[in-house]
């Protein structure tokens, strides 16, 4: 049986009612925002909302889970490379996906995805940390994972907060700087 493909059209309908949504949950909370404000700021009309989604929750849903997998598969793969590169790539993916990062780190966000990002960090983290040498069994891994994870989502919520407007080079370096020192303790 051949696979069925998904249309271009249908694609960027379903990413302009994602990208709707990003950009109203970044300015108010879930359960306040209406299919039809999505439908607008998407420019399509409710009808073709309903053809993908069966509502906002489901629409939201939907853009959690691609964001989750989108991420760990990008940290899986940036996750071998260098800290410097790994930093780069990652701040790559966050700009062109500033209406979903400012959904993230908003103060209307549930948090829900924030924590589940973080989680996904703190792994990234724990395992480099054993790759660096430190032995699994050491406490410390559980909570220098969870520090240095922390630490880099608030370097990149601080970012996100301000419009990206400091140059991606510059956080890049904050991190890797940043990062270094905490190394340096283990």
């Amino acid at each position: 049986m051949a696979e069925k493909k998904t249309d271009r059209r249908t694609l960027k309908t379903q990413k302009a009612l994602r990208d709707a949504l990003a950009q109203l949950l970044a300015e108010k909370q879930l359960h306040k925002v209406t299919v039809q404000e999505i439908a607008d700021l998407a420019e399509v009309n409710r009808v073709t909302f309903y053809k993908h989604y069966l509502d906002v929750y489901d629409l939201y849903e939907k853009l959690e889970s691609d964001v989750l997998v989108e991420l760990g598969l990008l940290i899986l793969r940036l996750g071998e490379l260098s800290e410097e590169d790994f930093y780069e790539g990652l701040l790559d993916y966050i700009s062109d996906n500033r209406a979903v990062f400012a959904m993230i780190f908003s103060p209307n966000s549930t948090g829900e995805i924030r924590d589940k990002f973080a989680k996904l960090m703190e792994g990234l983290f724990r395992q480099m940390t054993t790759e660096e040498g430190v032995s699994e069994e050491s406490d410390m891994i559980e909570y220098y994972g969870c520090y240095r994870a922390q630490g880099c989502l608030a370097v990149i919520a601080r970012w996100v907060a301000g419009g990206l407007s400091l140059p991606k080079e510059r956080v890049r370096e904050i991190l890797s700087e940043l990062d270094g020192n905490t190394a340096a303790i283990m």
